[in-house]
């Protein structure tokens, strides 16, 4: 039996039938959004804005999202995946200490982004909350994440009951200390606080392995 084929609709007007492009524009969306909500905040950023940032037409978006809570939803969740990446790498390391440490580096590494445009986490957490609803609720998972990771850590250093409070405590410190580097533009500030941190974290660990003290950095 002869199959004839038939003459393929605009992919632009048909993204149904180019899949890999449809991948391929759906992630530069959810990639864009990340930057600019970020960059300007998640209220002030448009689709129509997202759109050319992707550099896709404005009129696909609502193929993938039908509203700019679900591409928030994508966002989030794409920002919950990355994270988890970087925890999972962290928990190759066998030290729970270093672990902590590697959490502090990668804020210090970030800082001049994070005096610039404040923490992609705390910042979308903070707008979305003021309004409330099932997207800041999603977005407070994020943290929620993150505090499960540090409570279990403390554990592992043998903290007990005060793990919870220690990883708190930690967070906290890190997501004071972005907002102040954010609000005076100062790297330095950041330095600062997690130099106190990294010591903070250290001794926790003296306490835990008196004999097997692992090199800091």
């Amino acid at each position: 039996m002869i199959k004839l084929k038939l003459p393929e609709k605009n992919p632009e007007k048909n993204p149904e039938k180019n899949p890999e492009k449809n991948i391929d524009k759906r992630t530069r969306l959810v990639d864009a959004a990340d930057r600019l909500t970020h960059r300007h905040g998640f209220n002030r950023t448009t689709l129509a804005d997202i759109a050319t940032e992707a550099n896709v037409p404005c009129g696909n978006v609502y193929y993938y999202f039908k509203t700019k809570e679900e591409l928030g939803e994508a966002l989030i969740e794409q920002r919950r995946d990355f994270y988890r990446i970087i925890r999972q790498d962290w928990d190759k390391n066998p030290d729970p200490g270093l672990r902590l440490r590697q959490l502090i580096q990668m804020t210090v590494d970030n800082r001049e982004g994070l005096a610039h445009a404040g923490c992609p986490i705390g910042s979308l957490c903070q707008e979305l909350h003021k309004d409330g609803g099932a997207l800041a609720d999603k977005a407070g998972q994020l943290f929620s994440d993150l505090l499960q990771w540090l409570e279990a850590q403390f554990r592992l250093l043998g903290q007990k009951n005060a793990s919870s409070d220690h990883a708190l405590h930690l967070l906290s410190a890190l997501q004071g200390a972005s907002l102040l580097t954010h609000t005076f533009n100062d790297p330095e500030l950041m330095l600062r606080e997690t130099s106190r941190l990294k010591k903070w974290i250290d001794s926790l660990s003296v306490q835990q392995t008196p004999n097997t003290r692992h090199k800091r950095q």
